[in-house]
């Protein structure tokens, strides 16, 4: 009896040690500390939604607005920067799986989105509109039974839904697929932020054809996607949004993708800004 106790004895002890350890474990899990010391952070970000992220014609390069907000987070961090290519649909699992640390892809926050990964404060605010043939009429209620385009995984495509329940939602892994459905007669218009459908423009040899319709679908803020539970991470990410405003360099990012000197200006009519 007395062996039988002392086995019961050092078998509850090892089970002691042993959830012991795993909590002290869990209790330590920090994905910024793992970041810093793998010496890399993967961000998850577009390789085909100009102006956000998109592959350079000459250097093959993954470049955009996205992508500067991306090395700036880097270096404040400290770590080199690896990008993750991805699309709209893939964007939240690669961040769960362990694939990307961050998703810096253009993602708006919405509730839905909170309730799985956490957002820093908004880096980008923009609105849905429609891309449709230079022809058609102006006004979005003219299109509520209409073949409609959007990109699988985005909040427009959910809009339509709402706004739109007796159109067509036509849903593409990207835009560019999108606009290729809308020019081939496919739908009658699709739905985007109102700066990538700009970008888009920008690149279309027959960008004649089409227009940008001026009401807004919805009003998008944009914010930098994080694990949940990453207290430590967020912070990094946030305070160095708010630095990036307060010194400047936020005005001048937006500047080289959305300013004066580009194709297709847009007004810069939000600040980063603390909630």
């Amino acid at each position: 009896m007395t062996v039988v106790t002392r086995d019961k004895s050092k078998i509850a002890a090892g089970l002691f040690l042993a959830l012991s350890t795993l909590s002290t474990f869990a209790a330590h899990a920090d994905q910024l500390a793992d970041i810093k010391k793998a010496g890399v952070v993967k961000v998850a970000t577009f390789d085909s939604n100009p102006p956000f992220g998109s592959v350079d014609a000459k250097t093959h390069d993954i470049v955009g607005y996205d992508v500067d907000f991306a090395k700036a987070l880097a270096k404040t961090l400290g770590v080199k920067l690896q990008l993750v290519p991805t699309n709209p649909a893939n964007r939240i699992p690669l961040l769960q799986s362990g694939k990307a640390d961050l998703i810096v892809a253009d993602i708006t926050i919405t509730p839905e989105r909170a309730k799985v990964i956490d957002f820093s404060v908004p880096y980008f605010v923009t609105g849905q509109q429609f891309l449709v043939p230079a022809g058609s009429p102006d006004k979005l209620d003219a299109y509520a039974t209409a073949r409609i385009g959007a990109v699988k995984g985005t909040t427009g495509e959910q809009e339509l839904h709402h706004r739109f329940p007796q159109s067509r939602v036509l849903s593409y892994d990207d835009i560019p697929l999108a606009l290729s459905a809308l020019r081939n007669g496919n739908v009658q218009a699709i739905t985007q932020d109102s700066t990538i459908l700009a970008g888009l423009l920008d690149g279309a040899p027959d960008k004649a054809k089409y227009k940008v319709l001026p009401e807004l679908l919805s009003k998008e803020e944009i914010g930098v996607g994080v694990k949940k539970g990453e207290a430590s991470l967020l912070k990094v990410v946030n305070d160095e949004l708010l630095n990036l405003e307060k010194n400047g360099q936020a005005v001048s990012i937006y500047n080289v993708w959305f300013g004066p000197q580009t194709k297709s200006p847009q007004p810069r009519l939000f600040k980063i800004e603390a909630k």
